[in-house]
């Protein structure tokens, strides 16, 4: 009993420090985001109104024109990270963990990483000198177009973070038992049908977790499409996003009013869409990837 109590008082003692430090700068701010949302402020005062900014960010005129617009766009913007970077990420774990690439591993591997350790400010600077129409690879405006403007930004950004979910896959393959492995080659099976029927299921659960935080990072976007475009990211908002919306709504830009209210609206929408579908992914999804895990 005592040894009991002890460990929970060192629990308490080393863990306290970092969730006060937790506490501090994420859950009571996202509290008070939330409880701002209900509120409407002007002349000094503050009028609960319930759901009614959620109402008026939903179905007023050029506001809900915006919100729709930039909730289209990031789902646009996810869509392009799911379906590029997770399979490219897939592929290079696979190859660093063939016998093809044995030798060089390590220098491919570190090779491979570098764009997520860049600066998005840097990524963004570099990539628009190699597509700029006048002195670039390409003669056509990819960021003038708006057509064009927001999967260029999210190839962009896909270059940039494809080395995390290679990391990630990287290690959960090479976790894989040498006994599974040489089993399923006495069984007579090739290289690539040992990848599909016997080490994708069993990575099947981080391949799983890598989407969802996919989703979650996405949904948060924010930097490069401000470090392209601003606040207000042309042309014509086809590549604003929520985060940008918010940031514009809150603090006022680009002629935009500073409206704190509707601001914490905008950013408690994103919440709860992160909130909910996250929590459908654990509930539905992961139960059954794990079945799978080893």
């Amino acid at each position: 009993m005592k040894r009991t109590a002890r460990s929970y008082r060192n629990l308490i003692l080393f863990s306290g420090p970092a969730l006060v430090v937790y506490a501090g700068f994420l859950v009571i701010p996202l509290i008070a985001s939330v409880v701002l949302s209900f509120f409407q402020s002007g002349k000094g005062t503050s009028t609960f109104v319930g759901f009614g900014n959620y109402v008026y960010l939903f179905t007023n005129g050029s506001t809900s024109e915006r919100f729709w617009n930039a909730l289209v766009n990031n789902f646009e913007f996810f869509g392009v990270h799911l379906l590029v970077e997770l399979p490219i990420g897939l592929l290079m774990a696979a190859l660093l963990t063939s016998s093809t690439l044995r030798r060089s591993r390590g220098v491919y591997r570190t090779l491979l990483f570098i764009p997520a350790t860049l600066s998005v400010v840097i990524v963004g600077f570099v990539w628009r000198l190699i597509i700029n129409p006048l002195w670039g690879i390409v003669d056509f405006p990819l960021l003038g177009d708006e057509n064009t403007a927001l999967p260029t930004i999210a190839l962009m950004s896909v270059w940039e973070y494809v080395g995390i979910p290679m990391i990630f896959l990287y290690t959960a393959l090479i976790a894989i038992p040498d006994d599974i492995l040489e089993a399923a080659k006495l069984d007579g099976s090739n290289a690539w049908s040992t990848f599909w029927r016997v080490k994708f299921p069993l990575i099947a659960p981080q391949f799983g977790l890598i989407a969802i935080l996919t989703y979650i990072w996405t949904f948060n976007g924010f930097d490069i499409i401000y470090a392209l475009n601003g606040s207000a990211p042309g042309p014509d908002y086809s590549t604003d996003i929520l985060g940008t919306l918010f940031y514009r709504t809150f603090f006022g830009s680009s002629g935009q009013v500073a409206d704190p209210d509707l601001g914490a609206t905008v950013a408690s929408v994103v919440f709860f869409l992160i909130l909910i579908i996250t929590a459908l992914y654990f509930f539905v999804v992961q139960r059954r990837l794990k079945n799978y895990e080893l």
